[in-house]
């Protein structure tokens, strides 16, 4: 998704003396412990906190970004839901399924749920859902992503459609045997499919509510429902500063979330976002901008992770330059990231040179999916500079002018100053145009293809490899610049053949990496991502998950 995590190490001790930690893993002692009556019995249980960004959708099939994410999985729930541990575990889902020989049909049994408005959640609520994700008049971006090639039927819908055929979404392989029996088929064996089922593409919806409420729908709070720990009480819509949750009675396991009410506040600023903590008008910063981070270094109350997001610049095939090789190549090397990630961020953000993050997914006999490779694309000025001549020369132009669309947060507008800089810099001829965007705009921007340069990031969907992979797939609606190669496509399709051989589908995902890095230059890495927050000691619970929503806020506690 555009910046969520994944799971890749158990950074915990980071944030023992918190009882929580913004990690790229969940769990551990004190975090996963209710706190003793005595210490909260008198503490009103509501937190606030600060996002750095508006929503920019609540409808579960459309979302495609970490803020949308975190509240999602904070008022709704899935078949699965990630524990304080990080693993999938069985939400709707009562025991465990029942799987086809060929493990490619699973049966699941639902418990008795309830949406916030009383009605029971059934396997309907499930195949409307997932029929309106890979339905192509929705537009979702998610549902064509996390089901083609994975939901059996999928594919085939949005191929019909791309055709301009008819196509039936009730061919999705989905069916709802009865009120608590779901059927679900799979175009493939799957290793990772629990964890799928606990993403919130794959969320139900209440269809009478949903066609109620028609276009309406998810544009507030008012036209939203919940069936997860907390329920949205207050929200105006994608262009709100703030909103509320609250606890929600009808959850499944109500009894267990001792939180009441969270109040969410977009602060853009950070010195903002820090003011408004020291005074105690926060309980949970955003992300701390690196010039931030060092008056906090040895300060209890910041908790510090690297995490398993990365970010690169996309360049846009469609702008003949960009299509040429060499001229992608001279990007990719022509700007220092050790610089952007040391110096400009100055959080524990290190340099990208691959893909796949580190410590994010191992290899069957243990070892990092990146040893392999290693660094693919590494800062060479002089190299920059000798294919930028000859792209230039192939392209029969002495010159160019590019744009670049960036993010308008303080550390953003930093990284993107820096590598405009650096670009012209070391390309000479090269003009490069910022423009600092809202991040709802530069998805906006991405979706439609409207931009040559590009900094986007991305933080895994599921644990394993191929979640950044299939990325690059010429149909893939997040690769958005319309890059395609016949033998990557035909790299990532033997990956799934194998899938049941782990050796030779991680060895293939690997030189996947390595072809569209090392020979394609397909987009310039910059950094894989530290997080810095400050988290006001008397709460206690939060759980950063592995994969998919950031956090989880139905343990939290407030004590004295």
């Amino acid at each position: 998704m555009n910046l969520k995590k994944s799971k890749y190490s158990l950074l915990l001790t980071l944030a023992l003396v918190l009882s929580v930690f913004l990690a790229a893993c969940g769990g551990g002692n004190n975090t996963d412990k209710k706190s003793d009556g005595t210490k909260t019995s008198n503490v009103a249980q509501e937190i606030k906190v600060l996002s750095r960004s508006e929503i920019p959708t609540l409808d579960s099939v459309k979302t495609t970004d970490e803020i949308g994410f975190n509240v999602l999985n904070s008022i709704n729930e899935g078949l699965y839901t990630q524990d304080k541990d990080g693993s999938s575990v069985p939400a709707l889902v009562e025991g465990e399924p029942e799987v086809s020989a060929d493990g490619k049909t699973v049966t699941f049994k639902l418990i008795d749920a309830k949406w916030s408005n009383g009605d029971p959640v059934t396997a309907q609520d499930f195949v409307f859902a997932w029929q309106r994700a890979i339905d192509p008049a929705t537009a979702s971006e998610y549902g064509p992503y996390m089901m083609n090639g994975k939901i059996a039927g999928a594919q085939e819908i949005t191929d019909a459609a791309a055709a301009k055929k008819d196509y039936d979404v009730n061919t999705l392989g989905i069916k709802a045997i009865d009120d608590k029996t779901l059927e679900v088929k799979f175009a493939k064996v799957l290793p990772y499919w629990k964890d799928l089922m606990a993403f919130p593409t794959f969320y139900p919806q209440n269809e009478k509510f949903v066609k109620e409420k028609g276009n309406a729908y998810a544009s507030n709070a008012e036209n939203l429902l919940s069936n997860g720990a907390f329920k949205l009480t207050e929200w105006k819509g994608p262009s709100a500063m703030g909103w509320t949750l609250e606890k929600n009675g009808n959850y499944r396991d109500a009894d267990a979330v001792s939180l009441k009410k969270i109040t969410f506040n977009v602060v853009k600023d950070n010195n903002s976002q820090v003011n408004a903590f020291e005074s105690g008008e926060a309980d949970i910063t955003d992300i701390l901008a690196s010039d931030l981070v060092p008056q906090y270094q040895g300060d209890d109350r910041m908790v510090s992770s690297l995490q398993p997001s990365v970010f690169w610049i996309k360049m846009n095939y469609k702008n003949k330059a960009l299509a040429n090789v060499h001229i992608r190549e001279a990007i990719a090397k022509a700007f220092n990231k050790e610089d952007v990630a040391a110096s400009i961020l100055n959080n524990g953000s290190i340099a990208a040179n691959y893909f796949v993050p580190e410590k994010f997914v191992s290899t069957p006999d243990g070892k990092d999916f990146r040893e392999k490779n290693g660094d693919l694309i590494v800062f060479n000025a002089k190299e920059a500079k000798a294919a930028w001549e000859k792209g230039l020369a192939e392209l029969g132009v002495n010159k160019l002018e590019l744009g670049y669309i960036g993010g308008d947060t303080d550390s953003a507008k930093k990284v993107d100053e820096y590598i405009k800089n650096q670009l012209e810099t070391n390309l000479p001829g090269l003009k490069v145009n910022l423009e600092s965007v809202p991040f709802a705009i530069r998805l906006d921007r991405a979706k439609a293809g409207n931009f040559d340069l590009l900094l986007s990031g991305w933080g895994p969907d599921y644990p394993d490899a191929m979640t950044f992979a299939d990325l690059w797939l010429t149909e893939s609606p997040n690769n958005e610049m319309s890059y395609s190669s016949a033998k990557y496509n035909g790299l990532i399709k033997k990956a799934e053949e194998v899938a049941a051989n782990q050796d030779e589908y991680v060895a293939t995902l690997q030189e996947a990496e390595r072809v569209f890095l090392a020979e394609d230059y397909g987009v310039a890495p910059v950094y894989q991502k530290a997080d810095n927050i400050l988290i006001n000691p008397k709460v206690k619970g939060l759980v950063a998950l592995p994969f998919g929503p950031n956090y989880s806020y139905q343990w939290i506690t407030v004590e004295k």
